[in-house]
């Protein structure tokens, strides 16, 4: 395609002049590095991006960067994100900690007083106190308000949303269902809140507000390459986490002007292929030799979007959707929480490899503390493993967890419950429930006693249960009940937190408050 590559090539110019400066700047140019040295680490985390989005054939011509760190790295295709909705998963993605644990069990709204809990502890936080210069790009949706900001929680620097792009209104909307309404419209319904423009930090600081999403790649970009630049001239090692925009409705795209609301996910996919790519081209051209770049995704697609949500791919959860509803994002079901992921480390991973192992994006704390060689506090428990070996290694027997629970995110259930419980290939739910479909229908919230259990080994759509008079499903409940039990009772015998989820109208992140969107012009 011929404008596969052009958000890339639009940042050349940056990118040149950064290389310029660096090599006048930096008299270590030139050299590997050394074995032993600690690596950079790039963590990029996608936005309700679907399983079924990426390396298919529908996919090959759209995203050739994230099929080049296919090729380049190690795929895991039974990895999962530690919940199905924003702020739950993103928490627990810092703090190898469920939310039950960290407190965190459900989405902070754009007047939230708090965040995540400032007892808990972020990789971030472990890694820039052990010496490495520590960076955040993008959405954080972990409390924005005071000391819940990203450069309270570890990060040495910070631009981006503090929630999801759809909490704001902008002066050009991007593509949504309902459609988002400019914010020169005040009040009026649209599929984007109209309370509040949506505003662009850097640390602390407003930057923009409304932001302008179609420029928001280009932003992204620029500020990763001058992050790397940051840890260079410093001689630390880089941890820079990106949080994407996309695929988060509203869809926005940086190359494209002309596209319909038909080929809008296509392109939004697209133009986040080129923002992987402008990442992983700068961390080239600055010889960053010794550097892990780290792919995942939130959770799964939003099908209450229709044409503007991912695909899950074969992972439908039909015995939910032949009832009514949604069976993604909110949900326990595969296609909730099975998410596209990649590991990229040149030298040290085998390329155009996969693993099978069963993973969670909780294994993210441990791992980069172990590559970085920095020990995780040892007053709390966590939830993720280091998994260190199964990247490095290229053996099938490495199987990752025995088994992972899924907590529910409002699509039934209380927020967090452990209510889900995958044991090697079989699920149990002790509780279903949807999430809103495509076109408005939504599936009752049914509780089992005993639970439903899926053979995933067979019935990767989860449509057909086992008999539960089978001996096959009473050994595999035996186990399961185990399991879970064993789960909720370490929970609660831990050292736990407690979120704050009470809302002001003071925290409302404004440039100026006297305005009804808060607006302000001073951009930089």
């Amino acid at each position: 395609m011929a404008e596969a590559g052009f958000g890339v090539l639009l940042l050349f110019c940056f990118l040149v002049s950064g290389l310029v400066y660096y090599i006048k700047n930096c008299p270590e140019n030139g050299s590997k590095t050394k074995l032993g040295e600690r690596p950079n680490i790039i963590v990029i985390l996608a936005d309700d991006i679907g399983w079924g989005d990426l390396w298919t054939k529908q996919s090959d011509s759209t995203t050739p960067w994230l099929n080049r760190l296919k090729l380049e790295g190690k795929r895991f295709t039974d990895f999962h994100s530690p919940a199905s909705t924003c702020s739950p998963s993103r928490a627990a993605l810092l703090t190898g900690r469920h939310g039950l644990r960290n407190g965190v069990t459900h989405n902070f709204a754009e007047g939230s007083v708090g965040g995540l809990p400032l007892n808990e502890t972020t990789f971030a936080q472990l890694l820039h106190d052990s010496g490495y210069y520590t960076a955040m790009i993008g959405k954080w949706h972990l409390g924005h308000n005071g000391p819940y900001n990203p450069v309270h929680r570890g990060f040495d620097y910070y631009l981006g949303i503090p929630y999801s792009n759809d909490m704001g209104c902008t002066d050009r909307p991007g593509f949504n269902l309902p459609r988002c309404l400019p914010c020169a419209q005040g009040r009026k319904h649209g599929g984007c809140d109209t309370k509040i423009a949506l505003p662009l930090f850097e640390n602390q600081s407003i930057v923009q507000q409304p932001l302008d999403l179609w420029n928001l790649t280009g932003q992204y970009a620029k500020a990763a390459a001058r992050q790397m630049l940051t840890a260079r001239d410093r001689g630390q090692p880089l941890l820079l986490y990106v949080a994407l925009a996309h695929m988060h409705v509203p869809l926005f795209h940086y190359r494209f002007l002309d596209v319909n609301a038909k080929d809008a996910y296509s392109a939004s996919l697209s133009d986040m292929d080129d923002l992987v790519g402008s990442i992983k081209l700068a961390a080239e051209a600055f010889s960053m030799d010794n550097t892990l770049i780290w792919f995942t995704g939130d959770n799964g697609p939003w099908e209450q979007k229709c044409q503007f949500a991912g695909s899950a791919g074969p992972f439908v959860g039909r015995w939910q959707t032949s009832r009514g509803g949604g069976s993604a994002k909110k949900t326990t079901w595969e296609g909730g929480h099975r998410v596209p992921t990649v590991v990229v480390w040149p030298g040290r991973i085998s390329p155009n490899t996969s693993s099978s192992a069963l993973l969670s994006g909780l294994d993210i704390f441990p791992t980069v503390l172990s590559i970085a060689g920095v020990k995780p506090p040892p007053d709390r428990r966590y939830d993720g493993i280091d998994i260190t070996g199964i990247l490095l290694q290229d053996s099938q027997e490495l199987t990752g967890h025995k088994s992972l629970v899924h907590p529910n995110s409002g699509a039934a259930g209380q927020f967090g419950d452990l209510q889900t419980v995958r044991l090697g290939h079989h699920k149990a739910f002790y509780i279903t429930g949807s999430a809103e479909a495509c076109g408005g229908a939504k599936g009752k919230e049914q509780l089992h006693d005993p639970p439903l259990i899926f053979d995933l080994s067979s019935d990767v759509a989860e449509g057909s249960p086992l008999d539960p008079t089978s001996a096959k499903y009473q050994a595999v409940l035996r186990e399961v009940e185990g399991e879970r039990e064993a789960v909720l009772w370490d929970i609660a015998t831990d050292n736990v937190s407690t979120a704050d989820y009470s809302t002001t109208q003071a925290a409302l992140p404004c440039c100026t408050p006297q305005n009804p969107v808060c607006r302000c012009h001073g951009v930089s």
